[in-house]
């Protein structure tokens, strides 16, 4: 654990961040916690570690690696942190912090690369918390791409950006980035409140949000209120999988109604750029339809629709 005297939690509120440096129970290695025994206290190092214990689920052409489908189908529902160290651990009983061939790495998506990022940083004490918004980075086509990615605080430099899955060359050299992985510019990963509140004051067209496949654009306004209601949620260390549904979350796609407007309006002044961590607390707790129920609806595009019951929120 750092020292008392040279926190990097040093200027951000005692509250929030005694909240934000102590797991969910979504990020806690539970009875694996002694494979953090060797992680370094540097959040540049740590992401480099994260980025070498996983692959995402879309990047098998980039590493020319096919990826078996039924890790393709079962590491994605991996719901936890300890349950993505035991799938790591089984294929490759090494320290974390030696990197993993391409067959012995966990097959996520950008929420897990976040997460378990935060609990390597949380488990060093330093306050974290996943981040749901859009990366213009992944192309040069004015799209902002949704996308998950950490948020740690730096005592000099407050809340930062950090995007773990960039840290290897072979991924990011492409995208030519001006940019440092763990520090990213605000204005190049837009959380869903910002975007939110760009696209109401019509600085932004919510076309321009979303998923871009080839042949393919899932985008607008339904894109980015979902994005504003994670991203809520994560705040609050609750980290669900994408694909979970709740709530308002569930309403969304009957259409979005000038009284959820206002609602969203709502979450996002709370939630935008670095957010007001007592407002999004209050907002979050006290409101049900926001709020995650201990029951969720888990739409898995793999292995099927299903409701789960969550462990202790």
């Amino acid at each position: 654990m750092p020292d008392p005297d040279t926190s990097p939690a040093i200027g951000l509120p005692p509250d929030a961040a005694a909240f934000y440096a102590t797991h969910s129970s979504f990020s806690t290695p539970g009875a694996l916690a002694a494979l953090y025994a060797d992680l370094p206290p540097d959040p540049a190092r740590l992401s480099r570690i994260t980025r070498d214990l996983m692959i995402h689920r879309w990047e098998g052409p980039s590493y020319r690696y096919d990826i078996p489908p039924e890790r393709l189908h079962n590491d994605a529902e991996t719901r936890y942190v300890d349950g993505i160290l035991a799938v790591i651990i089984d294929r490759n009983g090494a320290p974390l912090t030696q990197p993993r061939d391409l067959g012995e790495r966990f097959v996520g998506g950008c929420r897990d690369f976040a997460l378990l990022l935060c609990s390597f940083l949380r488990h060093q004490g330093i306050p974290a918390r996943v981040r749901y918004g859009f990366a213009d980075y992944f192309g040069h086509d004015g799209f902002h791409y949704d996308h998950m990615i950490s948020e740690y605080w730096d005592g000099r430099r407050g809340w930062c950006l950090a995007d773990p899955q960039l840290t290897d060359p072979l991924i990011a050299g492409p995208l030519e980035l001006d940019f440092d992985p763990i520090d990213i510019p605000r204005d190049r990963f837009l959380v869903a409140g910002t975007a939110w509140r760009m696209i109401r004051t019509g600085e932004a067209d919510p076309k321009t949000f979303g998923l871009s496949f080839p042949g393919q654009i899932l985008s607008g306004e339904n894109f980015v209120a979902g994005n504003l209601l994670f991203d809520l949620a994560t705040l609050n260390k609750a980290e669900p999988l994408v694909w979970d549904v709740w709530g308002a979350i569930a309403d969304i796609d009957n259409g979005i109604t000038e009284a959820d407007r206002e609602l969203y309006d709502q979450v996002a002044k709370v939630t935008a750029g670095e957010a007001e961590f007592d407002a999004a607390r209050k907002t979050y707790t006290e409101n049900d339809r926001l709020r995650i129920p201990q029951t969720v609806l888990s739409l898995a595009p793999y292995n099927g629709p299903r409701e789960v019951t969550l462990r202790d929120l």
